[in-house]
């Protein structure tokens, strides 16, 4: 049995139908007696749908991540659907990968499920071609879009993310301030958070009066990732003469760095310092364990979530969020403490 046989057997709408099961006050008393005594009769379980009917909501929030097996996004996605579920919410997840027409074609799916709003997790979905960026415009103007490290201005679109730029700042000048001045900085993607990062680590080299940047970009041609860093760095002659501090734009790259410099006998944190980003897990069952860089993925979660319920409840809320990053030292850095 459906709603519509509900509807049928009882004689009334399935709007009549849905405001029953969602204790709409705006039902007789006979009818809302008429409607449950069919639902009793037949042992009906209303569907999401069928609330939806008399609410004009579906309690149901769309999600969209580029790939839910990376290690940042999947932990993302756990934090705000948990979030979402202790306030009454279920949730859709489409994995959209990275190509444009994937992404805008999700967005519409979960439009057409009439979600009552979509969380899209992770900077890809911000481009800097800003007419790249129309479509999420558009599904604005219908439901709230809420950007999880993410940027971008519109009227119904909320933004909460990590101030990454200053987090990598403040590590790279650790490195400094310590001594290690010859520091190589190794990314993996062009994403708005990923240029943050780089533009950080630019910004802490430039302030130092250090001229030379050394930065690498990791292409991953093999799929895994800390096989590339290992094979990247290895063509680099005379490493541990050229460099004494890494600097990754996560953990997964630290560790990579870790895995070359013990191939080639380079002692850490003695002669190299690395440090990773995210304080992920990652970086804890690694030997060493990996300094790293806290950009509060859990904090940015429940921010996203607070924010939602306040933009249901009519109150008004930021339309921008910012997290200072914290730096984690561990045992590949040894630091001089600040005076």
């Amino acid at each position: 049995m459906n709603i519509y046989d509900v509807s049928r057997q009882a004689g009334v709408s399935i709007a009549t139908v849905s405001r029953v099961i969602n204790n709409n006050t705006n039902v007789s008393e006979k009818t809302r007696a008429k409607v449950l005594s069919v639902i009793e009769e037949n042992g009906y379980t209303p569907n999401a749908f069928a609330r939806g009917l008399g609410l004009n909501t579906m309690k149901t929030i769309g999600i969209l991540c580029p790939d839910c097996s990376d290690a940042y996004i999947a932990q993302a996605v756990y934090h705000i659907e948990q979030g979402l579920r202790k306030n009454g919410y279920d949730c859709l997840l489409c994995c959209t990968g990275f190509e444009k027409k994937v992404k805008e074609k999700s967005m519409e799916l979960l439009i057409s499920k009439r979600v009552d709003s979509i969380v899209m997790v992770g900077s890809f979905y911000t481009e800097d071609d800003d007419a790249e960026n129309e479509y999420i415009r558009l599904a604005s103007k219908d439901i709230p879009i809420m950007l999880v490290n993410g940027k971008l201005a519109a009227p119904n679109i909320y933004c909460t993310l990590c101030d990454d730029s200053a987090g990598v700042y403040d590590v790279t000048s650790l490195f400094i301030e310590s001594g290690h001045t010859r520091i190589l900085y190794i990314y993996d993607t062009l994403s708005f958070s990923s240029s943050n990062k780089l533009d950080g680590y630019r910004k802490a080299i430039k302030d130092a009066g250090i001229t030379e940047e050394n930065t690498l970009f990791i292409k991953q041609s093999s799929g895994e990732k800390i096989d590339d860093v290992v094979r990247a760095l290895s063509e680099y002659k005379d490493f541990e003469k050229k460099f004494d501090g890494i600097i990754a734009s996560d953990d997964i790259i630290a560790i990579g760095a870790l895995k070359y410099a013990k191939k080639c006998g380079i002692s850490v944190p003695d002669q190299l310092f690395v440090s990773g980003y995210n304080n992920s897990e990652f970086g804890r069952c690694s030997e060493p364990e990996v300094t790293t860089v806290d950009n509060k993925l859990e904090a940015i979660c429940h921010q996203c979530v607070t924010t939602l319920m306040g933009v249901f409840a009519g109150n008004s809320m930021p339309k921008m969020t910012v997290f200072s990053a914290d730096v984690v030292p561990r045992a590949t850095t040894d630091f001089k403490e600040r005076t």
